[in-house]
């Protein structure tokens, strides 16, 4: 497997507070990598940091061969690195379509965009149905399409979703995750950092532990949900 994303000795601080304090992850070409921790733990400034969003204070992020340390984020998805941010971030004044069509800002041929358009629509169905509904008008989950639809706009080589299940109802969780399954079946690369570490942790190919700004613990996702120190911090057992 060739690795797709090396992270080593990660630092991430904000004023006086490291956030993040010499972490080493990878994920190679193909996988779902799970990052599971507590609130506080880090793992949302983990994602930022490789998104470009945060400047580390530390250590070296390696993206398809390039050290993107210093990149802005806008030179990160030109190398194909897609963000689904927690809380969605969606264009609330602007339509489902125009949302989606801001993830395809970089395509220039139009007949490109309309198929990808329809590969969207087939996963999210829904989102074809209202294309002109302004997307501060939906539901949680269904701004969490909109968000999920626009990163997949641009064909990322590397998906990073921050918290996808955050706030949404149980029908909604299980149709995101679906479809977070299937794309990982289709081939697509995905960092996934979700609070829900049970559904995390069965979807993963490997998964990382984050306590405090540190990795405790990684291995397999079904190593980690066997492991009695996770499911008794973890999943409630």
């Amino acid at each position: 497997m060739s690795v797709l994303l090396n992270v080593r000795d990660l630092k991430v601080a904000y004023g006086g507070i490291n956030a993040v304090k010499g972490i080493d992850l990878h994920v190679n070409r193909g996988e779902l990598v799970a990052l599971i921790g507590a609130n506080g733990a880090g793992k949302s400034s983990t994602l930022k940091a490789i998104a470009g969003l945060l400047t580390p204070a530390g250590g070296e992020i390696q993206f398809l061969d390039h050290q993107t340390n210093r990149l802005p984020a806008y030179e990160l998805v030109q190398l194909g690195l897609g963000l689904v941010p927690e809380g969605r971030g969606v264009f609330k004044r602007m339509t489902i379509l125009e949302n989606l069509q801001m993830g395809a800002f970089l395509k220039k041929d139009p007949k490109a965009i309309q198929q990808k358009l329809e590969e969207v629509f087939s996963y999210f169905p829904r989102l074809k149905e209202r294309l002109s509904q302004l997307a501060g008008t939906l539901s949680g989950g269904e701004q969490q399409m909109v968000a999920m639809g626009r990163a997949m706009m641009a064909e990322p080589k590397l998906l990073l979703l921050d918290e996808p299940s955050m706030g949404l109802s149980p029908i909604m969780v299980e149709t995101i995750f679906d479809v977070v399954k299937t794309l990982s079946a289709s081939g697509m690369t995905i960092l996934l950092v979700e609070q829900n570490a049970r559904l995390a942790l069965q979807m993963a190919s490997r998964a990382y532990v984050m306590e405090s700004g540190l990795i405790t613990f990684s291995g397999s996702g079904q190593e980690l949900l066997q492991d009695s120190r996770v499911r008794t911090a973890y999943l409630g057992e």
